[in-house]
């Protein structure tokens, strides 16, 4: 009999065709496309979380749900706890190939633990199980950190429903640089200007936060660090500093300066300190990000007398052209995983958001929107979140590697734009 991730896994593949302050505003996410062979598993109510003030288990299933990979298999209202095993017959009757069940019992210092099993009702075998230490506050990060359990088990891949998004939202002339949740709950704010803020750029764990800032009237990168709100200026040269980008190991930022005249790039410490040019052309170079295992800078550039996609080594050396399809290529960003790079491709259809597999070049285009910009990877790999504009309004939108799930992310009466998708939690 096949195995619950195998079976999983073949889906999958059928699929694939390629110091901060909260914030009022709440990003609303509406499901516009889900994959077509949706994994069945139910998600029981947890014995003894009426204790809790808000429930955990219904932000197991919301993550779930909104992933477009699962369909919930509906259990009703009665408990089920994780000291005995499920009725695996009478779930297969309901249509679950999998079941999460679980148990909320008091400890010490107002705190509980929460103690989930994860079972495959075909071969009636556990597949895990974890125990957690919460306090009443922290349901909303109890509840995805058993999603991503859960999605890891059954899929294969990192959960990324623990992550965090970082975005812009503007409301009539103010700008806010806003941190919330993947699901776009619990949204704080780390900055508040009356000047633009662009670039958002996540340190690889998560503590820091690059961008660019226009308050002292001109461009100017920062480093943000979140558990303080102190900043520290990266790079404020002669001219316009800009599009910072992290290098994987945190401790080099790729920036785009004009100090010696045309956009080229440069790299500097986060400090601002050991500045050094990347690379020399008369050509204006930006928007560079740095490959999964540092070792490529890969760029935007019209070098050849069209903006398309380049890479260099971070050695330096001779560019490499990536893209030649089409007269329009900007904004790459590479994968996680090192296999694809999504970006930007100006198409009959307008500015789509695509993806192109690294070693064979093949590419796709994932969107069905006309004015896509600044599309950022979640850490698995898996999700693309980018900027788009509908009815003449900036919402975020968020697609999956093979273009079948899609999401919109929007906020009431604002422009939502600049997103960069967090790390994973270390």
């Amino acid at each position: 009999m096949m195995k619950l991730t195998d079976l999983f896994r073949f889906l999958l593949i059928a699929l694939l065709t390629v110091v901060v302050t909260p914030a009022r505003a709440q990003l609303s996410i509406e499901i516009t496309g889900a994959g077509a062979n949706r994994f069945p598993v139910a998600v029981a109510v947890m014995d003894g979380e009426a204790q809790l003030p808000r429930s955990v288990t219904e932000v197991v299933r919301g993550d779930l749900e909104r992933s477009g990979l699962f369909s919930l298999v509906e259990m009703g209202p009665r408990p089920m706890g994780e000291s005995v095993p499920p009725d695996f017959a009478y779930l297969r009757t309901r249509g679950a190939d999998a079941i999460a069940v679980g148990t909320v019992v008091p400890a010490q210092s107002g705190k509980y633990e929460v103690r989930v099993r994860l079972y495959d009702t075909r071969q009636e075998a556990q597949l895990d199980a974890l125990t957690l230490t919460m306090t009443p506050a922290q349901y909303r990060a109890t509840g995805h950190r058993i999603a991503d359990v859960i999605y890891e088990r059954i899929t294969g891949l990192k959960g990324v429903f623990s992550t965090q998004i970082a975005y812009v939202v503007k409301s009539g002339n103010q700008y806010k640089l806003q941190i919330a949740d993947s699901d776009g709950a619990n949204p704080q704010t780390a900055l508040a200007s009356n000047e633009p803020i662009i670039s958002p750029s996540w340190s690889p764990d998560g503590s820091r936060l690059a961008y660019v800032s226009f308050e002292a009237k001109k461009p100017v990168v920062y480093v943000h660090t979140l558990a303080t709100g102190l900043r520290a200026v990266a790079a404020n040269f002669k001219g316009s500093n800009s599009a910072p980008a992290w290098s994987p190991d945190g401790n080099r930022l790729a920036v785009v300066l004009t100090k010696d005249g045309l956009s080229q790039l440069y790299t500097v410490n986060p400090d601002g300190s050991g500045v050094t040019r990347l690379a020399s052309s008369s050509s204006i170079d930006t928007e560079p990000a740095f490959s999964h295992d540092g070792k490529w800078i890969y760029f935007t550039s019209d070098r050849g007398g069209s903006p398309q996609i380049y890479r260099i080594s971070t050695q330096g050396g001779r560019a490499e052209r990536v893209t030649f399809e089409g007269s329009y290529n900007v904004t790459p960003r590479p994968s996680p995983d090192g296999q694809t790079m999504s970006y930007i491709a100006r198409t009959a259809n307008g500015f789509q958001v695509a993806i192109m597999d690294v070693a064979t070049r093949q590419f796709a285009v994932l969107t069905d929107t006309g004015r896509d910009e600044s599309p950022s990877f979640a850490p698995n790999s898996r999700m693309i979140l980018y900027a788009t504009e509908i009815g003449g309004r900036g919402v975020l939108a968020a697609v999956s590697s093979d273009g079948r799930i899609k999401q919109r992310l929007s906020v009431q009466a604002a422009d939502v734009r600049e997103p960069a998708w967090g790390p994973l939690p270390r």
